[in-house]
This record gives C-alpha cells, structure tokens and sequence, in this order.
C-alpha cells in the first residue's frame, strides 16, 4: 500500500488575486457613484439665478453669485491619453503627457487609471506604476491630489499605457 497516499492539492490557481479583483471592483462602484451625482454647484447657480419679471418698473439690483460650497462632482466621461515609449525614458513619458493633456491645462483630475500594455501582468502594472509617477512632473497643477490606479491591459503593445483621466466638473 506504499505510494498511494496523495498529498493535499492546492486550490485553484489565482485565488490570490481574489482580493485585487474585489478591490478593483469596489473603485468601479465609487467612481460609478461619484459620477452619478449631480453638480452641486450648478445646482446652486440655478437656483440663484432670479426669474425674469414681466413688470417694466421692477429694477432689482443683480444678486452676486453665490461661492461655490459643498463637493465637486466628477464628470461621467474621461479623457483618454496614449502614452508609447520605455520606461527608462522618463523625460519623454511626461513630455508626451504633458503635450496630450495641453488642452485641459487649468482642469484638475480627480481619479486616472492607467492601463500598462503587456501580456505579463506583473509588467504590464509596473509600466503602469511608472507612468503614473510622472503625472505630477508633467502636470503638476493638474495632478496635484488625483488618485492614481495602475491596471494591466493584456495587449501585445509592451511600452505602452492608455490613461483614462477623469476630470472633476466646473
């Protein structure tokens, strides 16, 4: 009866990636219920705004417009940069990111995930990682306080990350 005793399997493999998944999955659902609420302070503004009156001697003064106050909303689409070179290079990675988000300069981005091409994840999130770590060299008052997410996308584009930036609205 030697030889068949079985030593205990191990389970499946990439349960330990469980977690990430439900981490991942648990941002979704922030950023879906951000996004999904309304504007504060557009709401505000409407409100401040007076009717038009139809009596000819009515002349109120006009009311100042109100300071914005309460949470910013985040807008519901993002703008998507393509960013290609290695990662050594990091000079030109914040020069391409630099020259792409030129025309939201004056925005401030509230979430940017970031997508690192490679068929190896490990790699794929690291390219990512690196990308991400230069948003502020590049961008400083745009980037300053984002959240910052390194995904994989399992595209055979190594040296490449596509940026998903979502900005904060008003």
């Amino acid at each position: 009866m030697r030889g068949r005793f079985r030593t205990a399997r191990p389970g499946p493999r990439g349960t330990h990636l469980v977690g990430w998944l439900f981490a991942d999955m648990l941002l979704v659902l922030a950023l879906v219920a951000m996004g999904d609420q309304g504007d504060p302070v557009a709401a505000e503004r409407a409100a401040a705004t007076p009717a038009p009156t139809t009596s000819a001697t009515a002349s109120a003064a006009p009311l100042p417009a109100p300071t914005p106050t309460g949470p910013r909303g985040v807008e519901h689409d993002p703008v998507t940069v393509d960013v290609t070179g290695d990662s050594s290079d990091t000079a030109g990675l914040a020069a391409q990111i630099r020259t792409a988000t030129e025309p939201y300069a004056g925005r401030q981005a509230a979430v940017v995930l970031t997508f690192g091409s490679n068929r190896d994840p490990g790699a794929g999130q690291a390219y990512a990682h690196t990308v991400n770590g230069l948003l502020a060299q590049a961008r400083p008052e745009m980037f300053r306080g984002t959240t910052a997410r390194d995904f994989i996308s399992l595209a055979d584009n190594p040296r490449h990350a596509s940026l998903e930036i979502y900005f904060y609205t008003g």
